[in-house]
């Protein structure tokens, strides 16, 4: 008869040494998801991150962006003399728009700012938690409704003085057109932080990569009836910085930051001094116009398309008609 070994015996006692068995009868719970709001991405504004995440930023996602979706930033002087922490608040057309907003955002901006992404979607995966984390500083926050631990966790940012993007839309358009801002999102962090808040109008991005039409039920919501991506010219527009009046609630000042994006999307059409000359007309610019689907789609379309090349039979009918010109003057 052999000696018994000690080290297994040892071996087959589990508690306190390793975890104890589960009774039996009692119904175990489901275990913990750290995902959604319960994800914990304090990591991701750890220097070991942020420098891999300015490194992605600078190298990669801008250079690619560039080739892209080259960008027309205007309004860009409003930022020079605005110290951190500041929130850009959006319209919202494409998974584009962050990277996007964020590449062309002044390198002390750039580097110290974090994005409102929703949680029901960017964070609904351990594995897209982390990659939108490291990649973007994303930060969940619930777009269905106010969520006080989110905008807790927003407003902590604020006061550390990181910066904010966020989309008051609360999700991309479906049809290009802005849809109506949460005036709780931007407007509520602003009063609670003190920090003033930047208008940002983002144009053409829906061209580059547009939101899966409503006709096309599931997948990603990045696939569209073409290729996957589309080069377009881009304009990214910033507007005077905005401060709440005194006395003036969360719901007013929502307001008003959704008449300063339409503003800037009706300068985009037009210029400076129409765009302020007719403020009436801020909303329908941002909105669209209240009318069928298809004349929504021409009407954006329309609005802000460079003049078409001149193609046959124009070029044909221009020639023909060159006998009618007089000849220009010899010297």
């Amino acid at each position: 008869m052999s000696a018994p070994n000690p080290l297994r015996a040892l071996g087959r006692l589990r508690f306190p040494l390793g975890a104890p068995d589960w009774p039996a009868g009692v119904e175990r719970p489901p275990p913990e998801r750290k995902i959604g709001l319960d994800y914990d991405h304090e990591w991701s504004r750890r220097y070991p991150a942020r420098l891999v995440r300015a490194a992605m930023l600078d190298t990669l996602t801008r250079p690619l962006a560039r080739a892209v979706a080259p960008a027309t930033v205007r309004g860009d002087e409003y930022l020079r003399h605005l110290e951190a922490p500041v929130i850009f608040a959006a319209n919202h057309a494409s998974h584009l728009d962050t990277p996007i907003l964020l590449t062309t955002l002044p390198t002390r901006f750039r580097h110290r700012t974090v994005v409102g992404a929703a949680a029901d979607y960017f964070f609904d995966r351990r594995w897209k938690a982390t990659l939108w984390s490291l990649a973007l500083a994303a930060i969940p926050i619930e777009r269905a409704r106010v969520n006080r631990r989110s905008t807790d966790v927003a407003a902590d940012l604020l006061a550390d003085r990181w910066n904010l993007v966020i989309f008051p839309e609360g999700g991309r358009s479906p049809d290009g057109w802005a849809r109506e801002f949460h005036a709780a999102s931007a407007a509520y962090l602003a009063l609670r932080a003190g920090a003033p808040v930047v208008p940002v109008y983002l144009h053409g991005t829906r061209r580059v990569l547009p939101k899966r039409d409503d006709a096309h039920p599931g997948g990603s919501g990045t696939e569209n009836r073409g290729s996957l991506l589309r080069r377009a010219e881009i304009t990214v527009m910033f507007g005077p910085p905005l401060t709440p009046d005194e006395g003036e609630n969360a719901r007013r000042f929502g307001e008003r930051i959704e008449r300063a994006v339409g503003l800037l999307a009706n300068e985009v059409s037009s210029d400076w001094w129409t765009a302020r000359r007719r403020p009436a007309e801020a909303e329908p610019a941002l909105r669209g116009p209240d009318a069928v689907p298809w004349r929504r789609a021409w009407a954006l379309g329309e609005r802000g398309r460079p003049a078409p090349e001149r193609r046959w039979p124009d070029v044909r009918l221009a020639r023909l008609t060159d006998w009618r010109r007089p000849p220009a003057a010899s010297s």
